[in-house]
């Protein structure tokens, strides 16, 4: 479709559902090239990245996009049963790179987070230890604490937020009205908390501030111009907590675009982007 190579559609197994991987042809010319795995945003499904896949490969880059738990391939799709949260997201992040470990070996592995995705991406790190992955490249990934956006933009943000917690808890279940698609009660509760309070909650019994304090693994962080979900004050939040590992943290701008950017768009308009992230895992110690 629109000229974006075609992925194999494969899956992985968790907690009685599975998860949804788009494996995408090897960059052409290249040999035992590093591999991104993508983790998309709330709601966002896998095919959506199809462009920005390009845009890696080109780089030279081997490229594998799952969805989410719950939303695209991935099942089962949310209701009242579900009650998972980051935990699981977490965690699913680690069965991905088991089942993808005899492609992995002897390469570099990136991942690489959208919005939720990348929460998740580096939940995994924090809770899990970071042995199996190289690099974190994070993209329009920030906390949405309501007090950090720009203006009186944060007046509206609290009251959204907690009010979107609040009909969940009641439903039982998130269905999507307007933001994020449907969604477990415990996705929305544990996103909805960051937001009010600028941390993550506790989770399984772990102090999750602590945890991303101690991550050592190298992070590109980068915001995106006109990001209406992710302002850039809410990426330097997030970035503040990883006190240990090597940050390099950039903005991408409607100027290297050349194109307009908001927290959706700069998938379709992410060349520069694209091999930013590539010399950035270039530049990853050799495993």
């Amino acid at each position: 479709m629109n000229g974006d190579p075609e992925y194999a559609q494969e899956f992985v197994e968790v907690d009685g559902g599975r998860l949804g991987l788009q494996v995408y042809p090897e960059p052409t010319g290249v040999t035992d090239a590093p591999v991104a795995v993508i983790w998309p945003a709330m709601g966002v499904r896998a095919r959506y990245y199809r462009p920005f896949a390009a845009e890696l490969r080109a780089a030279g880059l081997a490229v594998v996009v799952a969805d989410l738990r719950g939303t695209g391939a991935s099942t089962p799709t949310p209701s009242r049963a579900d009650r998972y949260g980051y935990p699981e997201l977490a965690d699913d992040v680690g069965a991905v790179l088991a089942a993808l470990k005899p492609r992995l070996d002897g390469r570099t592995r990136l991942l690489v987070g959208h919005s939720l995705g990348g929460q998740a991406a580096l939940l995994h790190l924090a809770l899990h230890g970071g042995d199996e992955v190289d690099g974190l490249a994070l993209i329009a990934v920030g906390i949405p604490y309501w007090r950090n956006y720009p203006g009186r933009r944060g007046l509206g943000v609290l009251p959204y937020t907690q009010g979107i917690a609040a009909t969940t808890a009641l439903l039982g279940v998130w269905p999507g009205w307007g933001f994020g698609g449907r969604q477990a009660r415990g996705v929305i509760r544990d996103w909805a908390y960051t937001a009010r309070t600028g941390r993550f909650p506790r989770l399984n019994g772990t102090d999750t501030e602590a945890a991303v304090r101690a991550v050592r693994t190298p992070v590109l962080a980068v915001s995106v111009d006109d990001d209406q979900f992710t302002p850039h004050e809410t990426v330097d939040n997030l970035c503040g907590k990883l006190v240990t590992a090597p940050v390099t943290r950039e903005r991408y701008t409607v100027a290297q675009a050349g194109a307009p950017l908001d927290h959706f768009t700069w998938v379709r308009a992410g060349a520069p982007l694209a091999r930013r992230v590539a010399e950035f895992a270039s530049d990853l110690p050799p495993r």
